[in-house]
């Protein structure tokens, strides 16, 4: 078996794996539920996910020391992940094959041809790298000894892949000056690093979730194909799931499949951050391809069929190289070659086809200062946007921002659909990450699950357990989890605007005891007064009466004369025209006195209304009231981010918190 033949075996099964784990992430007991299947080992895998998280919050999960893994053998053998595994990768080059099948010999050697845009990928994985690095440079990282030896690491690490894996300027200028050049830009970003370290905008940003592969895809997978195909969704679910800002999601994912038909792997090539980093640490990997120089008779074969365009016939770009095997296949001399020899012509140690030291210094100070300019609008501090409402365990948002990478798991697992990627709601760097929208899925945020934190690749929503979300049991002094607050609109509530009876926030409600409560209240239906006449046994005769059209239901209704006196109201039992039944006390049916005394005040209709309030001790902000609210359109009880539990300085009134319990 040819070894195109073995990496496409490889390729279909780790595409197959990825739908399936894709199509299994929903609740349930069945093999074909998530039961106990690793849905995010393929997202583990991604070594950018490692690095990124690792950087922001100076710590490594220990789920993804997977990406520690990826590293290393990319380090051995090159970028074999992204021909090999990365499904994204495995869609581009298919793709690519069908856009470049009936082209000419000429047109495939010019579509494969190195080209200098090939290192705006650096730009972009530098760019996100220098964003989420901010967190290095705050003074409160050196107060703790062992926070500073992290971060003193990670800034080695750094450091290593901008000085080790990047090129010089100008090879051939003076090497003496383009070190103190080099080591000036340095000390620049240095310095920048800590004057900006000193304001409290300066946090880091994880935004490489935008552009990373695996993010990207199954996000996309999760939040448009299998939605829009109406696969694999919940049970109990018979519509579509929703997804907000569907045609962004769409547009990106197949915008970047298409663009395979203007250039094979056009997203691997120009685009995609993780391959930067893997071209970084694989462009000196131990096994790489080589030229045979003496069997090469220069025909170019092996150019036409490159989809990585690495340059194979005359300086490889090993970093380039994605292990496809095709040059192999075609080649008529054998000329091409896998060893773990040093290549003579290989293109690594020149550092061709890298940024030079300089550009990567300047990418990552723009990134750098990129952060806390987003940080300025103040989204994530006092100037909150009170309708971006988290899923329930989630860190404070500085925090969430630094780990959260838009893969779209928590929204995929979700299963009232009630999770949903945040367009602009949350700021630029929140695009896609989740945010609540109650009124979009089969109900709010059940008060039974905890689905969204136990699926979280790199714990931006850390895991709950039940206990801890109801605050009970070991976490009773805490209270429960709140996610927000619940507020009644008086001017869109059936009870309080229009006078028609409803209470379905509050039987909706699910905390015991209940965070709505209602106030009872008669009011007068706005109608002439009615002038009683003669009455038989239950029945009065009412002259010229005539039933409303659409009124509330009769045993809210009431005939009343005087509001304070309770003896002068009865329920209404039936009426007709010129008629109306109500439903006497025992000692008022023979009253004569009484019915003489009716006979010369005026009557109203009235309803007995229960208005419902919110008890913001108890209220955890589920939604639940919100998506059962039966006024459509904008509803009349609205949940929004204040008083959570995440944001203890969020409290409904400055300088005081309401109890949990």
């Amino acid at each position: 078996m040819r070894i195109h033949h073995v990496r496409r075996l490889s390729q279909g099964y780790f595409l197959f794996l990825f739908v399936f784990f894709c199509a299994v992430t929903r609740l349930g007991t069945q093999w074909t539920e998530i039961r106990a299947w690793p849905v995010n080992w393929l997202l583990q895998l991604d070594p950018l996910t490692a690095v990124s998280t690792a950087l922001g919050t100076g710590t490594l999960f220990a789920g993804l020391l997977w990406g520690v893994v990826t590293l290393s053998w990319t380090f051995l053998v090159g970028r074999f992940f992204c021909g090999w595994i990365c499904p994204l990768g495995t869609l581009h080059q298919a793709l690519g094959w069908l856009g470049a099948r009936h082209k000419s010999f000429a047109q495939k050697l010019a579509g494969n041809a190195y080209h200098w845009a090939h290192r705006l990928k650096f730009y972009v994985l530098f760019f996100f790298l220098g964003m989420v690095s901010g967190p290095l440079w705050t003074p409160a990282r050196w107060t703790d000894w062992a926070l500073a030896a992290k971060t003193l690491g990670l800034f080695v690490v750094l450091a290593a892949l901008v000085w080790g894996m990047s090129a010089q300027e100008n090879p051939v200028a003076s090497r003496a000056s383009s070190r103190i050049q080099e080591g000036l830009m340095g000390l620049v970003l240095f310095a920048l690093g800590l004057a900006l370290g000193r304001f409290p905008a300066a946090v880091g940003s994880l935004q490489t979730g935008l552009l990373d592969p695996f993010p990207l895809i199954h996000r996309s997978m999760n939040q448009v194909v299998l939605p829009a195909l109406g696969l694999f969704q919940p049970k109990g679910l018979a519509e579509s799931r929703w997804t907000q800002g569907s045609w962004l999601l769409g547009l990106v994912f197949f915008a970047a499949l298409a663009l395979n038909f203007l250039k094979p792997r056009f997203y691997c090539r120009y685009l995609c951050p993780a391959g930067a980093l893997m071209h970084l640490v694989g462009q000196r990997s131990l096994w790489r391809m080589a030229r045979i120089v003496d069997r090469c008779t220069d025909c170019k074969r092996c150019e036409a069929v490159c989809d990585a365009a690495c340059r194979p016939s005359s300086n490889p770009i090993a970093g380039e190289c994605t292990l496809c095997g095709n040059c192999l296949v075609v080649c008529p001399e054998k000329a091409i070659t896998y060893t773990w020899a040093p290549s003579p012509n290989s293109t690594a140690a020149s550092g061709e086809g890298l940024l030079s030291r300089r550009r990567v210094l300047a990418a990552l100070g723009l990134g750098l200062f990129a952060a806390p300019v987003f940080r300025l609008e103040g989204l994530a501090q006092r100037r909150f946007p009170p309708l971006v409402v988290r899923p329930p365990g989630s860190l404070p948002e500085t925090e969430f921002l630094r780990r959260c990478i838009k893969c779209g798991q928590c929204s995929r697992i979700c299963p009232t659909n009630v999770i949903q990627p945040a367009l602009w709601e949350a700021g630029l760097e929140g695009l896609w990450t989740p945010v609540l929208d109650f009124r979009a899925g089969t109900s709010g945020c059940q008060y039974q699950c905890v689905a969204c934190s136990r699926v979280c690749p790199t714990a931006a929503i850390r895991p709950l357990s039940l206990e801890e979300k109801h605050g009970t049991g070991a976490f009773a002094d805490r209270g429960p989890v709140r996610i927000g607050a619940a507020f009644v609109d008086r001017s869109r509530c059936l009870p309080w605007a229009f006078g028609k009876p409803c209470i379905v926030c509050e039987e909706n409600c699910p905390v015991s005891p209940k965070a709505i409560q209602t106030v009872e209240t008669l009011e007068k239906l706005p109608r002439p007064f009615l002038c009683l006449g003669e009455r038989q046994n239950h029945r009065w005769i009412v002259e010229g009466f005539q039933p409303p059209d659409m009124p509330p239901p009769l045993e809210n209704l009431w005939l009343v004369a005087d509001f304070s006196d309770s003896s002068l109201q009865w329920p209404i039992r039936a009426w007709g025209q010129g008629w109306i039944d109500v439903d006497f006390a025992p000692d008022q049916t023979k009253d004569e006195a009484a019915d003489m005394s009716t006979a010369k005040r005026p009557f109203f209709l009235a309803v007995r209304l229960k208005k419902p309030m919110v008890d913001h001790t108890r209220c955890v902000g589920c939604g639940i009231c919100e998506h059962e609210c039966p006024v459509r359109g904008v509803p009349a009880i609205r949940v929004s981010a204040e008083n959570e539990s995440r944001h203890p300085e969020r409290s409904l009134i400055a300088g005081k918190t309401f109890p949990n319990t």
